[in-house]
């Protein structure tokens, strides 16, 4: 079998799998006889280690891995489950997402979450997207700000992780998130304090949270990095959405995909707002989304911490405290 991982640091947050237990995982998917003749890492993702494999007889398939336990923080556990229970709830998209073909939490094989999924055609967004011309962008976000709103038009039971633990109110739940995000920072060793101010901000303002009553799906994740893009169309046109491990049920104006959109206005970007629609305007509703930007702050600092960014994680120190300055003047 021809085999090719990343060469990482021993302590690496993503560890590689063993060509012979990529074997042995492939046998107990797919048959006793399955002959695995590559296994190549892909680079692209921060969370899982992800291999594309090609099988006896030409087929390719994905391989997932998550990682162990150990080394999962508590706000993100479980997260391959999280996304296995959402997957049933992307149906308005479900001609773009990967089908999963076999799934194993059994810990039998190796002490990690793993499933296996269909291997979508196209390019990664961020290799395609460069090939257009920048105006032809518009085009894309438009696709983007449509696909968006079908995932955020999905009604669920609670608020919280699609797989639980559920919330009654969209309050309780982020308040949940961010103490668990706190208790990730704190036990990395990092500086939690503009965090626990945000805590006591969110608790503080939980009335003007629970005006949010209609737990709606969330993505957490849909952005350029998870998409496929087609490799020979004259316009960006999009084939895959992928990495839903983040879903959960709340407030659409909360997820990942918004707060992105935000960030560059006057830009392309701003073509995701004809198809997903404008943002609320009243007071409240300005109030939350700061306080959304503040939490994925928060969020992105952690991420910076598990990929040892000391730049990117002091970085949002300051980025931070403005946040809770605003924050703090309260609903106006």
């Amino acid at each position: 079998m021809k085999y090719e991982s990343i060469d990482r640091h021993p302590q690496a947050f993503q560890q590689a799998v063993p060509p012979e237990l990529i074997e042995e995982m492939c046998r107990r998917a797919f048959g006793p006889r399955t002959e695995v003749r590559a296994a190549v890492e892909l680079g692209d993702g921060m969370y899982n280690s992800t291999y594309r494999l090609e099988l006896g007889g030409g087929d390719q398939v994905v391989l997932r891995v998550a990682p162990e336990p150990a080394r999962q923080f508590r706000s993100e556990r479980r997260l391959m489950r999280n996304e296995y229970a959402a997957l049933p709830y992307l149906a308005p998209v479900a001609h773009l997402v990967p089908r999963v073909l076999a799934v194993d939490f059994t810990h039998q094989l190796v002490g990690r979450d793993y499933l296996f999924q269909t291997l979508l055609g196209g390019l990664p967004a961020p290799q395609g997207l460069p090939r257009h011309p920048r105006p032809a962008w518009r085009g894309f976000y438009a696709q983007l700000g449509s696909i968006a709103r079908e995932i955020n038009e999905v009604r669920g039971p609670w608020f919280g992780p699609v797989a639980g633990p559920g919330h009654r109110t969209w309050g309780e739940s982020v308040v949940a998130g961010l103490t668990d995000l706190a208790a990730d920072l704190a036990e990395a060793g990092v500086e939690t304090g503009d965090v626990e101010d945000l805590i006591r901000l969110a608790d503080r303002h939980r009335a003007v949270l629970d005006r949010v009553t209609e737990p709606r799906l969330l993505h957490g994740d849909l952005w350029n990095v998870n998409l496929m893009v087609a490799a020979d169309t004259p316009d960006p046109v999009i084939t895959g959405v992928l990495d839903c491990d983040r879903a959960g049920w709340g407030d659409p104006e909360a997820d990942w995909t918004v707060f992105m959109a935000c960030r560059r206005p006057g830009t392309e970007r701003d073509a995701f707002w004809d198809t997903w629609g404008p943002l609320a305007t009243d007071p409240g509703s300005r109030w939350r989304r700061l306080l959304y930007t503040a939490r994925h702050t928060a969020a992105i600092r952690l991420e910076a911490v598990r990929l040892r960014d000391a730049e990117q994680a002091a970085a949002t120190v300051e980025d931070l405290g403005a946040l809770l300055e605003r924050l703090d003047e309260g609903v106006d």
